[in-house]
C-alpha cells in the first residue's frame, strides 16, 4: 500500500521559488569582479534565472546538455546554476586552479556547448579555445560596458545576452532524478573524474546540510561561502542559503584575509565556510591589525584539516569552529563536527580535542571503517580502517565511466583512512596513499603536520614517508617559516616531542619556500614525494 500524499518533485526550481515567494527581499550582496559591492535579493536571482533558462532555450540549448560556469562566487553566477536547471540542463563547474590541459579536458569530456565566463578568465579560455570544439558560444558575466575585446566564439556579454529576453517563461519540468549539476575531481593522478548531481540529491543534501547541527541556517542568518561554487558544490551552500531565506554574501575573486574580514563584518555576517588557507589569512589580519569580528558565530573548515592553534585561537575570539568532512563525491559533505549533548560539558584542552576530530554523519549519510579485506571495525576511537560511505547524495559511478566505484554493499570507498569513537566522531588519519607505514605499524601524517604548524615559527607543515632501509618508511618533515622566522629542525621536534608516540617523530627536518598545492588548496604530495623520493634520512 502507498501512502497518499502528494508527489512534489525534489527538483532545484522549487528551491529560488521558496526563496523568493518567502524571503524575496532578503539580500545577496557581491563583490563584483569589476570592483563594486553589489546588492541583488532572492526576488531579483529568480527573476533573471528565469531569463538564463528562457536564452538557453533560445538558443537550443535541450534538457541534459551540458553548460559550462568558470566563476568566481557572484549573484550572475548564482543566477545560472537556477537558470540552467530551470531549462532542464546542467551547471558544470569547472575550477579555474586546475592545469590549463585538465580544464580543456573535462571541457571537451563534459561536451559543453556553453561556457559562461568572469573577466578574470577570458584570457584562459582565450589560450584554448582551439581545443574545445563542443562550445558554440561564450557568455561573459559582465555588461556591456565592462566587456572585453574576444576572439572567443560568439562571444557576449551576460547582461546583453539575457536582455534580449522577457523573462516569461516557465521552469522545463524534469524528474527529481534527473542529473542537475556536474563537478570534476581535481586528482594529482590520471584524468579527473565526473560526479553527477542530481536535483534530488543537491536539495537532499541541502536540507541536510542547513540544519542546526550543521550550518544551522534560518531566515535570520547571514552566510558567506568563501568555498567557491566550482570547488565540490560550493557544499550546496547555494541552495541551503535561498531554502532557508539566510542572507547570502558573495566574495567574489578578492579572499584575502584583509577582504574577507570587510565582508563579515560589515555585512554582520553569522556563519562563513571554507578551507584552512583563507581562514590562516584571515587569523594572520585580525592579529596583526588587533580587529575583532562582531557578529562571526559560526566559522566552518574544510578541504583539509584545521590546526589545533588555529581553533584555539578563533574560539579565543569567541567564535565557535568545527570541522565539515566530505568529497566531490559525497556532494560534498559528509561529516559534521557540533558537539552532541554527550559531550556539552567538556572544556579546554577536551573540547578541542573533539573539534579536531571531522564529526558525525548527518541524517542521508552511512559511514563505516574496514580493514583491507572489508570486514567491519569497531567504533572505539583507535581502530584504523578503510572509511566508506552511501547515501542518496553519494556519487554511485563516475560521469561516462564503467567502472564500479561501490563495494558488495553499495558503499563508496573515500580513500581515506579513519577512526571512528564511540559517540560517533570520525577522524581522519590519513588518505589511504598518504599514510606511513613504519615497521608495519600506520603513523598519521595529518597529525604530525597539525602539531608542527602549533610551533610559532611555522606557516604551514607537510609530513610524507621516505624510504628506510630498516623500517620501510619513516616520516620527513618539510615546512615553510613564517615571515622574518628561522625556525631550527631540533628546536621543531623538541616541540613535538612528548605530544605524540616517541616512534612518531619525524626523522628529518626540511625547510623550504613554499609547499606545492593542488587546484583545491590542499598539499600536493606527490610533488613533495617526487622532490624528496632521493632524500636520504639521518637515521638510514
Amino acid at each position: 500500500m502507498l501512502g497518499l500524499m502528494q508527489d512534489w518533485p525534489l527538483v532545484i526550481s522549487k528551491i529560488i521559488d521558496y526563496a523568493a515567494s518567502q524571503h524575496g527581499s532578503r539580500e545577496v550582496v557581491t563583490r563584483s569582479v569589476e570592483g563594486p559591492v553589489t546588492r541583488s535579493d532572492y526576488a531579483s536571482v529568480r527573476r533573471r534565472a528565469l531569463q538564463v533558462a528562457q536564452r538557453l532555450v533560445r538558443e537550443g540549448i535541450s534538457p541534459g546538455d551540458r553548460i559550462a560556469t568558470l566563476a568566481w562566487n557572484t549573484a550572475r553566477h548564482l543566477e545560472a546554476w537556477y537558470g540552467i536547471t530551470g531549462a532542464g540542463a546542467i551547471y558544470h563547474t569547472v575550477n579555474p586552479r586546475l592545469f590549463p590541459e585538465q580544464i580543456a579536458w573535462i571541457i571537451d569530456h563534459a561536451q559543453d556547448r556553453i561556457v559562461l565566463v568572469d573577466l578574470t578568465f577570458v584570457p584562459l579560455l582565450e589560450a584554448l579555445a582551439d581545443k574545445l570544439p563542443t562550445v558554440e558560444r561564450y557568455i561573459v558575466l559582465t555588461d556591456a560596458a565592462h566587456m572585453p575585446e574576444t576572439k572567443l566564439r560568439n562571444a557576449i556579454a551576460y547582461e546583453q545576452w539575457i536582455g534580449e529576453v522577457d523573462g516569461d517563461f516557465r521552469w522545463l519540468d524534469v524528474d527529481e532524478r534527473a542529473a542537475a549539476g556536474l563537478c570534476y575531481t581535481s586528482g594529482t593522478t590520471g584524468h579527473p573524474k565526473g560526479v553527477l548531481y542530481s536535483h534530488r540529491s543537491n536539495v537532499l543534501h541541502s536540507m541536510a546540510l542547513a540544519a542546526p547541527d550543521a550550518l544551522g541556517l534560518a531566515s535570520r542568518s547571514c552566510i558567506l561561502p568563501v568555498v567557491p561554487l566550482f570547488h565540490a558544490n560550493s557544499w550546496s551552500i547555494a541552495f541551503s542559503a535561498p531554502m532557508t531565506g539566510a542572507k547570502l554574501v558573495m566574495p567574489g575573486a578578492r579572499l584575502d584575509g584583509a577582504s574577507v574580514f570587510e565582508l563579515l563584518e560589515s555585512e554582520q555576517v553569522t556563519c562563513t565556510a571554507g578551507v584552512p588557507t583563507v581562514w590562516s589569512m584571515l587569523l594572520q589580519y585580525m592579529e596583526a591589525e588587533q580587529r575583532r569580528l562582531s557578529s562571526l558565530q559560526r566559522l566552518v573548515v574544510g578541504g583539509s584539516a584545521a590546526p589545533r592553534s588555529m581553533i584555539e585561537k578563533f574560539e579565543a575570539y569567541g567564535i565557535e569552529v568545527f570541522h565539515a568532512w566530505g568529497m566531490t563525491e559525497m556532494s560534498p559533505v559528509g561529516s559534521i563536527g557540533s558537539i552532541k549533548p554527550a559531550l556539552g560539558a567538556l572544556r579546554g584542552d577536551a573540547l578541542i580535542d573533539v573539534k579536531c576530530k571531522q564529526g558525525f554523519a548527518p541524517f542521508t549519510v552511512e559511514m563505516k571503517i574496514t580493514d583491507e579485506t572489508g570486514r567491519p571495525l569497531p567504533w572505539d576511537g583507535k581502530s584504523f580502517g578503510r572509511l566508506k560511505v552511501k547515501g542518496p547524495a553519494v556519487a554511485s559511478a563516475y560521469y561516462r565511466s564503467d567502472d564500479p566505484i561501490l563495494d558488495e554493499a553499495g558503499y563508496f570507498d573515500t580513500g581515506d583512512v579513519a577512526t571512528i569513537d564511540t559517540n560517533g566522531y570520525m577522524s581522519i588519519t590519513d588518505r589511504s596513499k598518504d599514510v606511513i607505514k613504519s615497521g608495519g605499524e600506520w603513523i598519521s601524517s595529518i597529525e604530525l603536520e597539525n602539531l608542527a604548524v602549533g610551533h610559532p615559527d611555522v606557516a604551514e607543515a607537510a609530513v610524507i614517508g621516505v624510504a628506510h632501509p630498516k623500517w620501510g618508511e619513516r616520516p620527513l618533515l618539510v615546512i615553510t617559516p613564517k615571515p622574518g622566522r628561522s625556525p631550527r629542525s631540533e628546536d621543531l621536534l623538541a616541540f613535538m616531542s612528548g605530544k605524540v608516540a616517541r616512534w612518531w617523530l619525524p626523522d628529518d627536518v626540511q625547510i623550504v619556500e613554499a609547499l606545492p598545492h593542488t587546484a583545491t588548496g590542499k598539499l600536493d604530495k606527490v610533488k613533495l614525494r617526487e622532490r624528496f623520493r632521493a632524500h636520504r634520512l639521518p637515521s638510514a
